[in-house]
């Protein structure tokens, strides 16, 4: 049996000058809503039906080539200039402490003048913060869809920081239990290679949002207003911060896994130590009554002092053995 995809789920909002005037309007009225003046529309679709996007793009005449980057769930960090529009491809990110797993979900959105399309495939940020931010800041509505679009990208970038953030942390977990004097080898290298494959994942997320937040930012593009050119500023500032951190991480977890394969080397060496001093000390007795079990004439044999020179000999060589192996620290 064929699994249909579930019904996406729709919010819808519209503000005029700063302030909201409708919401959860069906998504065929999103062009009529266009029609006001001083009007802005932010559609936020969740789900994987194609044809709720295709209605999107007939409403507002999106490229189908943009619709297709949408619905694709392996589409790059980027943005792309179409006639009339931008489309923005970007990722929230979500770290699982336990596992040490990275969840990347894709968050696509059309920005034309008036209006901000939203398509991802499941919930996503806290979404209502982000609407109770857009309504208690009319200062930054004020500047429309730019205004919109910066609550959108702060958001995931406080998403990409707090990753680092958490992988970080992890990262100084491993160093605390490399020097620690039970065996963890084991679980260092399992967990190790968990946080290098979430920290490869969020690098290729991380990365390209310098180039996308400066392309936003370009004077040629005209996407921002002078004034919003300080609020963009942070949140590329953060980006840099961001992708510094995963640079500087990537060193550390390489770092963190080399000392552990030196520190495996090293207890080996401790262990085989142990193990030859104290085969060293088994083979004196081994010895002394292995030459003494000979069958041939031997000093003292059938005299009971022959016995204990025999035991003398084999306690006194067994007692220079441990006490030269303590000393050079091999026991």
């Amino acid at each position: 049996m064929t699994k249909q995809p579930a019904t996406p789920t729709v919010r819808t909002r519209m503000w005029r000058d700063g302030k909201l005037h409708a919401q959860d309007f069906p998504l065929d009225r999103v062009s009529d809503q266009l029609q006001h003046p001083g009007c802005l529309v932010w559609a936020d679709v969740v789900g994987d039906d194609n044809g709720t996007l295709d209605r999107i793009a007939n409403e507002l005449g999106l490229d189908p080539h943009a619709v297709e980057d949408a619905v694709s769930a392996h589409e790059r960090p980027k943005l792309d200039r179409y006639d009339g529009y931008l489309f923005l491809n970007t990722h929230a990110v979500s770290f699982d402490r336990l596992t040490g797993a990275l969840d990347t979900i894709k968050i696509s959105a059309f920005i034309t003048e008036t209006a901000l399309i939203t398509v991802h495939r499941r919930p996503v940020l806290d979404m209502l913060g982000l609407i109770d931010q857009w309504d208690s800041a009319p200062e930054i509505l004020q500047y429309g869809v730019p205004g919109l679009l910066h609550g959108l990208l702060d958001a995931v970038v406080d998403s990409h920081f707090d990753a680092v953030q958490a992988l970080d942390d992890e990262i100084e977990g491993l160093e605390d239990l490399l020097f620690d004097d039970r065996m963890h080898g084991k679980q260092i290298q399992m967990r190790t290679f968990a946080l290098r494959k979430s920290l490869v994942r969020l690098r290729r997320v991380v990365l390209p949002m310098r180039e996308v937040i400066n392309t936003m930012m370009r004077r040629d593009y005209h996407v921002l207003n002078p004034a919003l050119m300080p609020y963009y500023q942070d949140v590329y500032d953060h980006v840099l911060r961001a992708s510094e951190w995963t640079e500087s991480l990537r060193d550390m977890v390489a770092t963190v896994f080399e000392t552990n394969l030196s520190l495996q080397d090293a207890r080996l060496n401790n262990v085989m130590k142990k193990l030859t001093s104290w085969a060293a000390i088994i083979a004196v007795p081994t010895a002394v009554t292995g030459f003494y079990g000979q069958n041939v004439p031997y000093p003292g044999v059938g005299r009971e002092w022959g016995f204990w020179i025999s035991s003398v000999i084999i306690v006194a060589v067994a007692v220079a053995l441990y006490a030269g192996f303590r000393k050079r620290g091999w026991l």
